[in-house]
């Protein structure tokens, strides 16, 4: 039935039509799925890749995904319009009329008048099969033509929307959006993992001291570095707007190839004025996860339905219990205690001023019921300077959140306020000459405050169950690997 009534479409809109037909400017798919065209259809313009083939006797159809949303268009032409150009992987613009499709899971369908290949694509030499499915392993090789793939643009898409989520929740809860800068002369994670910047061609810095009258050995002065945070340009901004935040790239030569890390990734940092505790600060951060997350999972449905049944089976569940429970608190020496417990389970024995490693804090997560835990009062000398001391001559108010199977996705603290307690801080650490402006908004009007950081890719590891942080940036920075 639905065949006979195609054809007899296909011959209206191929003999008469064509020739009196006005096209309007070419939309996106995602637009047109959701569109209910009369019977005798509109004009319609679309451009896109062909996903898959099947030429008939009388009949070509083709499936055409433009990258707006996972869905694809089914365009039916004439056998004549395949061309030998034509071919999975390739660019076509298609001019026709959208009609109501007679098809069982399809609304529409777009009926072509006119097909043009744009750009070819070899489909034997095309890294990307139709109708096969490739693992992230795989596509992790084809950085360039990755996005080609569904599971890929689905990343993509959320991506992005998770960017705009975040964006919303700070300037709905009055949050000043700075931009600081990825060159800076500070190290604010006191690590030395830094990647310095000077100029490629050395005959800058001699033309800069000519100018000069005096010679210098780097291009600002002082060694300059891609920033390792933002914190302490927000602490800056936050003495004067009270609530501020970052969402920017960070930089990290560190020489782990691990699953969570990466020479370069993206960061959202926020700062806050007038706290008075670490709750504070953590109230903000769980608002932070759960009110994004929820705008997500209502934004996307079909791209994280992909994720949830072929990259990561189960996972939607772990999210629904992020979203629904409330997060765990516990000390640092909690922690150690519950550690020492299973000690016989760890690589690493648990001790007391030792960093958590990943296998503790998988554990903690597990042992709250998989629900996210912040761990808070941490060693003194195991976090920066800047760390608000706790008065005991041993730990400072500072926390991580750990995650279900990423481990820590937050970090923060209350900042030192008091003058006295953080320039003995930094004399002690050699610390004070490089420092005089952080020490500056300690003298001039200072309060108490607290801030956070988290790693946008993890947190979208955390979210979509991806086991690998390379699967989920565009295009991952690592040790040995810079490509493009």
């Amino acid at each position: 039935m639905w065949f006979w009534r195609l054809k007899t479409s296909l011959s209206a809109s191929f003999r008469h039509i064509r020739k009196c037909t006005t096209y309007t400017k070419a939309r996106r798919i995602w637009e047109i799925i959701s569109s209910k065209p009369p019977e005798n259809g509109v004009p319609l313009k679309l451009q896109g890749w062909v996903r898959s083939i099947r030429s008939q006797k009388e009949v070509l159809f083709l499936h055409l995904n433009d990258g707006s949303c996972l869905a694809n268009l089914q365009v039916v032409g004439t056998p004549d319009m395949g061309t030998s150009d034509l071919s999975f992987g390739s660019a076509v613009h298609v001019e026709g009329r959208l009609l109501p499709s007679a098809h069982p899971g399809q609304e529409v369908e777009l009926h072509a008048d006119r097909l043009e290949v744009i750009g070819p694509c070899n489909a034997k030499e095309f890294p990307f099969k139709a109708k096969k499915r490739h693992t992230m392993e795989y596509t992790r090789q084809f950085p360039h033509l990755r996005a080609r793939t569904n599971s890929f643009a689905a990343l993509l898409r959320i991506r992005s929307q998770a960017t705009n989520a975040i964006h919303k929740f700070f300037q709905d809860q009055g949050y000043v959006e700075v931009h600081t800068p990825v060159i800076s002369s500070n190290d604010c994670e006191g690590a030395g993992e830094l990647f310095q910047v000077e100029p490629a061609n050395s005959t800058v810095l001699k033309e800069i001291s000519e100018d000069s009258g005096k010679e210098t050995k780097h291009f600002f002065d002082v060694p300059a570095f891609l920033t390792v945070s933002g914190q302490l340009q927000l602490e800056v901004m936050a003495s004067a707007l009270s609530r501020v935040y970052v969402f920017g790239p960070t930089f990290r030569a560190e020489k782990s190839l691990g699953r969570r890390h990466l020479s370069e990734f993206y960061m959202v940092e926020a700062e806050l004025a007038f706290t008075q505790t670490q709750e504070d600060v953590m109230e903000v951060i769980e608002m932070m996860v759960k009110q994004p997350t929820e705008q997500i999972l209502a934004s996307c449905p079909d791209d994280l339905h992909l994720f949830y049944k072929f990259v990561s089976p189960g996972h939607r569940e772990v999210v629904e219990k992020i979203l629904t429970s409330k997060f765990i608190r516990m000390t640092y020496a909690e922690a150690i205690d519950i550690l020492k417990n299973h000690s016989e389970n760890f690589k690493f024995r648990p001790e007391w001023g030792h960093d958590l490693q990943k296998e503790h804090e998988r554990h903690l997560v597990r042992h709250c019921g998989s629900v996210p835990v912040f761990v808070t009062d941490f060693p003194r000398d195991l976090k920066p300077f800047y760390a608000r001391d706790n008065g005991d001559d041993k730990t400072v108010a500072a926390f991580d959140l750990l995650v279900p199977e990423v481990g820590e996705l937050f970090g923060g603290s209350l900042r030192e306020e008091r003058l006295e307690t953080l320039q003995d801080r930094l004399d002690r650490l050699g610390l004070s000459s490089s420092y005089q402006w952080y020490l500056d908004l300690r003298r001039y009007g200072s309060v108490p405050h607290g801030g956070f950081g988290m790693g946008f890719e993890r947190y979208l590891q955390c979210i979509l169950g991806v086991p690998h942080i390379r699967d989920v940036i565009p295009f991952p920075r690592f040790p040995h690997s810079c490509k493009m």
